[in-house]
């Protein structure tokens, strides 16, 4: 059955016209994604079930577009109410906290990454929805098996809906001028190339304030491509370590050449100095190259946009994790059976499809079918955000995911060490020695 929403169908569904327009949902092309035919979980819908759910924000307006017009579908079909509130990027965390905490509140969240490894004990099982979805599309990504599943477990407490990534976007005609075609992959190369960037005059910018996308992913960045880990595969903390100090001397050497103010950047600094053509290189997720090519004032930036994977130093592959997208069931619902079944609705290709397509590649899918989505064909700078799930990296690597490794995230642990080093108020020794202290407190504190 053709599943990509034509025109008629996604006004049907409530979208507006420019809202079609603007992202291309209308595509006439058959579906080319694969489906098993897998029976479903038998999910008896609790009489006189309704929900309620919070999920982040969107970044392009047509996730939420698609998103309300596939729950308002689920809703026709099986008379179960769904509200969905969308908040602030910054408030979801709380939000979940809240909800956990008091027992009370929606049924569904979906929230970031490790969330259902900090409320376990909180929520409703999800093995059997996940199984399906797994069996039916081809199986789960290596990211969302590990954000989805307890550790050392195939026990399933969240489902992941997609994740973003934070690749390399820099200008090509200014790397071409200054003798690059692309950013190197090694660390000194990186270096040196970032030196020149600056003698011309458009230097790079990467975050080293408190942003939550951009500073923990530049952190996470240096560390990883020197092979540094905040934990050992046992959950032991060893950020204090030769690879840590050899990564923040290579951020000390790379700090010069950036910007000025990068210590006070949030996540959305970078996207304005890029803009703004006061940088040509930084790393960001697909929506900086979006606004640029939608807006006739900087599509000639976006022309010469590229986007490269971060480069991968010592490390094996491209040391880049995603910002993961990850819903969660709470205990305290009256109507659990439901709110699973329209979870496993969003998941199918009549929803998931047209949602991820509408998103342009600011979310890639958790499940390996949807990779042949029309999406990662329509445009070339946009397809090397299609296997963001397929990283081995992600938040408390290589660790098990916890409380502990959250609060090291949520608390700008690492960036703030890089910071430090960068701006010369600590030497490497120090400030991983400091790091260390601060994780084990937030680990001892766990047990």
């Amino acid at each position: 059955m053709r599943n990509d929403i034509t025109r008629r169908d996604a006004l049907a569904l409530g979208l507006s016209a420019a809202t079609v327009a603007a992202t291309g949902v209308a595509a006439h092309a058959q579906s080319a994604i694969k489906a098993a035919d897998i029976p479903a979980p038998k999910l008896p819908i609790e009489k006189g079930a309704s929900l309620r759910m919070l999920r982040p924000v969107r970044f392009v307006q047509a996730d939420e577009d698609v998103f309300r017009a596939n729950a308002a579908k689920f809703t026709k079909e099986t008379g179960v109410e769904v509200k969905v509130d969308f908040v602030g990027w910054e408030d979801i965390a709380q939000q979940t906290a809240v909800t956990a905490n008091s027992g009370a509140g929606p049924d569904i969240i979906i929230g970031f990454s490790d969330a259902p490894h900090i409320y376990i004990d909180k929520l409703v099982e999800l093995t059997d929805v996940a199984d399906y979805a797994g069996k039916k599309y081809g199986g789960w990504l290596p990211l969302a098996q590990r954000y989805g599943k307890k550790n050392k477990s195939d026990t399933w407490i969240g489902l992941p809906f997609g994740a973003t990534a934070g690749p390399l976007v820099y200008r090509k005609s200014i790397l071409q001028s200054v003798g690059f075609d692309k950013v190197p992959e090694d660390h000194a190369g990186i270096v040196d190339l970032c030196q020149k960037l600056q003698k011309a005059g458009k230097p790079a910018g990467f975050a080293l304030g408190n942003a939550k996308g951009d500073g923990n992913g530049f952190a996470s960045w240096a560390l990883w491509s020197h092979n540094a880990a905040l934990l050992d595969e046992e959950g032991n903390v060893i950020i204090n370590s030769k690879e840590t100090i050899a990564a923040l001397n290579w951020v000390k050497q790379l700090y010069p050449t950036f910007i000025a103010g990068t210590t006070s950047w949030n996540d959305v600094s970078n996207n304005r100095a890029y803009a703004a053509q006061e940088i040509a290189l930084t790393a960001n997720g697909v929506s900086l190259y979006f606004s640029l090519k939608n807006d006739p004032a900087t599509k000639a930036i976006a022309d010469d946009t590229e986007h490269q994977l971060l480069p991968k130093g010592v490390a094996k592959i491209s040391p880049m994790a995603g910002l993961t997208l990850n819903a969660m069931v709470f205990k305290h619902s009256q109507y659990p059976n439901a709110a699973k079944a329209f979870l496993q609705y969003m998941l199918e290709k009549d929803q998931y499809e047209p949602w991820l397509n509408a998103n342009s590649g600011y979310w890639a899918q958790p499940l390996a079918a949807y990779a042949d989505a029309a999406v990662w064909s329509q445009d070339p700078k946009v397809k090397i955000f299609k296997d963001t799930m397929n990283s081995t990296y992600y938040d408390g690597y290589a660790g098990p995911i916890s409380t502990a490794t959250g609060a090291v995230s949520a608390d700008y642990v690492l960036i703030q060490m890089c910071a430090s080093v960068a701006t010369g108020a600590a030497t490497p020794e120090a400030a991983a020695a400091e790091a260390e202290q601060r994780c084990k407190r937030y680990f001892r504190r766990q047990r």
